[in-house]
């Protein structure tokens, strides 16, 4: 097998790479480089694992075995609590089986199988109303699902299934691509709808969706995905989809479901509360999104608020750039407010007159120039319609305000209270963030850097209301070429070596995705969401005051690490979770060869156990 090139010259973080993990055994790996000396204190080291070399590594989960913390060392691994399409019992639903409104089983449209969603992401730790231990989890598909799963605790600390259910969402009209997530301080799991259906591309006869998903919601309510009559989707309304939403558990069988809708309609990858339990940042996924900040008028409420945009204003354009933060006020409103206007259906007709400016027509002075994830458009918010917008299209809206709506891939918050900062990641510097081109046409262009496919992760000073006042780079992805041979090769793979599939440095992270922060131990989990950056991907530790970057896990070919998510103490252990969505579902190369589902299916799990470190 051969080694990987080393990128010294690019190399900005220290490594640990101690190969220690089963399956490693063995492959060559680069000799351990010794981590900068840790401060007086709590500390935490990981035993990394090495980047995958052998097709056996790459098809493997590759986790750190073994942890220091406080100098004690603790027996670690990756283990798996559910997989898509497990039954822990009998009494148990299929893990990840999407139903419909009347609770029947959802079928896939192309062989009337079970539809058994893959696209497992975030699961939250929850203790019940009745003392018990929950796991409620995202399944990332259209329609979405959310599932309780009643756990039983070890005397080690190993977590295991019980009993799983779907849980009920017909009182909210079903969820949407339910993505990232966090545990609000008061308890709650709050979750996420991302990437909302575009209102505007509504069917005018059928109102079927015309969007990314296609129409699969249709699904959700008995209908075909292909009906052509008019009204055939008379019962679907499209502004149902893209909110926060709060699930509350009492026992296995009582889950409250609330979305709010005060916290405004984008694509939400999630929401996170400051300990003021009043402030929550939302994150927007995809192309020329924004930065919100939501303030509720009572702690421990979301049902009411204030919504804020955040407005860049840079001031230096290195490593993905970094700016001054000031935030736009996009208004008040209530759930029930905006609950109001989707009964009434609402339509984007009644909130917009849009002028076409697609054949380079100028747009009139009345209206606003924007540029979104929706593209280059012309708007005018109709008299008295300013609420409806806010809310039901609330990045439009912020960007006719003056909001900044160019950050590429907008992923996972995590917050650090012994300093007051926030993390946050964006998978990907690109499209609306460079200096001009389509993607500024129409807009403000307030971000001007360089492209940077593997991504950063940036960090953001709060002031003591929890408003962000300034946002710079703290970890940067490192691409790298395919030029291996020419006269300067110092940053390239070879391309019959077994690092030829990955575009950014396995020494750096590449296209970070969520991330949670271990308090009281200076240390950032950052998962990645990966295709070309890196073939598997990866979970680091990053220690933000050494600057030490450590690989703790890989994951296989083609799968996403969806939501890393640590709790100090979980009835008496820490766990640090961990999410492998669809194995093989972005993958080029190394497909099972016999394109079995059984290889396929996702995993829910868990690094861990740690002892209890609060």
């Amino acid at each position: 097998m051969s080694k990987f090139k080393k990128l010294a010259s690019m190399v900005f973080v220290a490594i640990v790479m101690t190969v220690s993990i089963v399956a490693c055994s063995d492959s060559d790996s680069d000799a351990a480089t010794p981590a900068p000396e840790t401060p007086a204190g709590k500390s935490i080291s990981f035993d990394g694992v090495k980047a995958p070399e052998s097709d056996t590594e790459k098809r493997s989960i590759l986790a750190s075995d073994t942890v220091t913390i406080d100098g004690k060392e603790y027996s670690i691994g990756y283990h798996t609590i559910l997989r898509s399409g497990d039954q822990p019992s009998t009494d148990s639903e299929p893990f990840g089986q999407l139903y419909d409104e009347n609770g029947n089983k959802v079928l896939n449209p192309s062989d009337a199988s079970d539809y058994i969603s893959s696209d497992n992401d975030f699961s939250s730790l929850l203790t019940g109303l009745d003392g018990n231990m929950y796991m409620v989890s995202h399944f990332e598909s259209v329609p979405a699902a959310m599932y309780i799963t009643k756990l039983a605790q070890s005397s080690t600390g190993v977590l295991t299934a019980e009993k799983t259910r779907h849980i009920d969402f017909s009182g909210v009209a079903g969820g949407w691509v339910h993505c990232a997530g966090s545990v609000t301080p008061w308890g709650t799991h709050l979750g996420s709808e991302e990437y909302e259906p575009n209102a505007k591309g509504v069917d005018a006869v059928t109102g079927k969706f015309n969007d990314t998903y296609g129409n699969r919601m249709a699904l959700y309510f008995g209908l075909a995905t292909n009906l052509t009559t008019a009204g055939a989707y008379s019962s679907m309304n499209i502004y149902n989809y893209g909110w926060q939403t709060e699930l509350a558990v009492q026992n296995f069988n009582s889950v409250t479901v609330t979305k709010h809708y005060s916290m405004g309609r984008v694509a939400h990858e999630l929401g996170y509360v400051m300990p003021d339990k009043k402030t929550a940042y939302i994150s927007d996924d995809g192309t020329n999104v924004g930065l919100f900040r939501f303030v509720a008028d009572s702690a421990a409420d979301l049902s009411s608020g204030t919504l804020y945009v955040a407005k860049w204003a840079q001031t230096d354009a290195a490593d993905g750039g970094s700016a001054n933060i000031s935030w736009i006020s996009l208004g008040h409103a209530t759930d029930a407010e905006v609950k109001t206007m989707l009964d009434a259906h609402t339509a984007y007709t009644d909130i917009f007159d849009e002028v076409d400016i697609s054949g380079g027509a100028t747009c009139p002075t009345t209206h606003k120039e924007i540029n979104t994830t929706y593209g280059h458009e012309c708007l005018q918010v109709k008299t008295g319609m300013e609420k409806a917008a806010s809310r039901l299209e609330t990045r439009r809206y912020a960007a006719m305000l003056g909001g900044t709506t160019e950050f590429r891939k907008m992923e996972g918050i995590t917050f650090n209270a012994e300093t007051k900062t926030m993390y946050l990641a964006l998978s990907e510097i690109g499209n609306g963030m460079l200096d001009g081109g389509s993607n500024d046409t129409g807009g403000y262009n307030d971000i001007k850097v360089a492209k940077n496919t593997c991504g950063a992760v940036y960090a953001l000073d709060l002031d003591s209301d929890y408003a962000a006042t300034k946002m710079y780079p703290i970890v940067t992805g490192v691409p790298v070429t395919t030029d291996y041979g020419a006269a300067d090769d110092s940053n390239a793979y070879s391309s019959s070596g077994a690092f030829a599939n990955n575009k950014c440095s396995l020494d750096s992270i590449a296209n970070p995705d969520n991330l949670t922060f271990m308090p009281g131990y200076k240390t950032l989990i950052i998962g990645e969401d990966s295709g070309a950056g890196h073939e598997n991907d990866m979970i680091w530790s990053y220690n933000v005051e050494t600057k030490t970057l450590t690989r703790i896990q890989t994951t296989p070919y083609g799968s996403e690490t969806t939501s890393p998510y640590f709790y100090p103490n979980y009835h008496g252990f820490g766990y640090l979770m961990s999410v492998i969505q669809h194995p093989y579902g972005e993958a080029t190369t190394g497909m099972p060869a016999a394109n079995t589902t059984a290889e396929k299916r996702a995993y829910t799990g868990f690094i861990g156990p740690f002892p209890a470190m609060d």
